[in-house]
């Protein structure tokens, strides 16, 4: 069957539901059905089917991230296949790998089926936010960014309200729930492989590896990002199951409602970031999260509750909302032909610290959980310290506020 296509600016004339934001929406509710629920259960999964340790979590983690450090392999397979193809593909393999997780609840067969969904997550996330980058205009940008990531948290809200309603209630298996969630995903992106045209972008992508200078603080900021993200995805609901005893339905109900404050706060954040600019918004989140780390190690350091707990793990949740600043940042200072190539690399970028660090955390962890979560507190410092260079407008030749002062400089 041979795929229709139209170009951005004739998109307009397609029916309302095929249309390329249509598509994004979808997209943006899509993965979270089957990546929501494979985090939800993974701890519990792993613990009382294979008997994981920290140690075996952080290496759990570290082959989970080894496809998103070989992210930059997008930029060759975009020379066989449309981007719009592969990301469609990518989301294919994620539902049927998720739906296919508790089939072998063995340390090497969760290995393997976490490899395979990584894969069609990382290679998804990349098509993804290349595709809303290059289909969103720069002034609509923070404002549309913010109502996907409210679209995604819905899907979450959905997904996880359902398992909290029917874990128990129903007496439901790993393998009962993985397998609808996943199949989910993979029916809704086989569908959108067909229902939707191709679209042309008015700017074609360069189809190689892209590294160039002046992105530098772009890359940097995206180092330390994957840097201290891992430590929340990894370590913060590893330590809810592991210190405070969490179950399934506990676990589901602390991620709903972290889901239900994203949903509502996500447009708000994007028009905060198009009023405030990227700097201020960067800024804010990273404050914010050195405070929810600081306050997690004291939760070992001091023995302090787990209701306190609850409440740093939907702050952190909340704060991580605003990493799309990001992503407009880039966009303002790109040449509009590098974001494809630039999206494979900055998640390459993104995952070099992802690879290594849950490995080795995990054994800190084993001795020092609160040391775990000072080393994230330092992270989100550096990060504070990156984001005070972008300037209050970013744009090609203002880079930074360096460049930006080089700039202004009257000749």
């Amino acid at each position: 069957m041979k795929l229709s296509t139209h170009t951005l600016s004739g998109a307009a004339t397609l029916p309302r539901w095929r249309r390329p934001v249509s598509l994004l929406v979808l997209m943006a509710a899509a993965m979270p059905i089957a990546f929501a629920t494979w985090s939800a259960l993974l701890n519990n999964f792993v613990i009382e089917a294979a008997g994981f340790d920290g140690s075996d979590i952080g290496w759990l983690h570290t082959v989970r991230e080894i496809p998103g450090f070989l992210a930059v392999g997008v930029i060759a397979l975009l020379l066989f296949i449309r981007e719009q193809v592969l990301g469609l593909v990518s989301l294919i393999l994620l539902g049927v790998a998720t739906a296919l997780t508790a089939q072998f609840p063995s340390l090497g067969g969760i290995l393997t089926l976490t490899m395979l969904s990584s894969i069609g997550f990382h290679y998804f996330e990349t098509v993804n936010q290349s595709l809303q980058l290059q289909w969103i205009d720069k002034d609509n940008a923070p404002r549309v960014l913010g109502w996907l990531v409210s679209a995604g948290s819905a899907a979450s809200l959905v997904a996880y309200g359902l398992l909290a309603l029917t874990w128990l209630a129903l007496d439901l298996e790993f393998n009962t729930v993985y397998m609808i969630a996943g199949g989910t995903t993979a029916a809704l992106a086989i569908f959108a492989l067909f229902a939707f045209p191709q679209f042309e972008t008015p700017h074609p992508q360069v189809r190689r590896m892209v590294l160039r200078r002046r992105y530098w603080l772009y890359y940097a900021l995206q180092f330390m990002s994957g840097a201290r993200r891992q430590i929340f995805v990894v370590f913060a609901a590893f330590m809810m199951v592991e210190k405070f005893g969490f179950e399934v339905h506990q676990v589901t109900m602390l991620l709903l409602v972290n889901y239900v404050v994203s949903m509502v706060i996500a447009p708000l954040m994007g028009r905060a970031v198009g009023r405030f600019g990227e700097r201020a918004a960067l800024s804010f989140e990273y404050i914010g999260l050195m405070g929810v780390f600081l306050a997690y190690g004291g939760l070992y350091q001091f023995g302090w509750g787990v209701g306190l707990a609850i409440g740093l793990y939907i702050a952190d949740h909340t704060f991580f909302a605003l990493a799309f600043a990001l992503r407009t940042y880039f966009q303002k200072i790109a040449d509009p032909a590098d974001i494809a190539p630039t999206a494979a690399v900055a998640f390459t970028i993104n995952h070099i610290a992802a690879v290594f660090l849950p490995a080795l955390l995990g054994y800190l962890w084993l001795t020092s959980p609160a040391s775990v979560f000072g080393l994230a507190a330092a992270m989100a410092a550096v990060s504070l310290g990156l984001a005070l260079i972008i300037p209050r407008n970013p744009s090609p030749g203002a880079e930074t506020v360096f460049s930006a002062r080089v700039v202004s400089r009257p000749v």
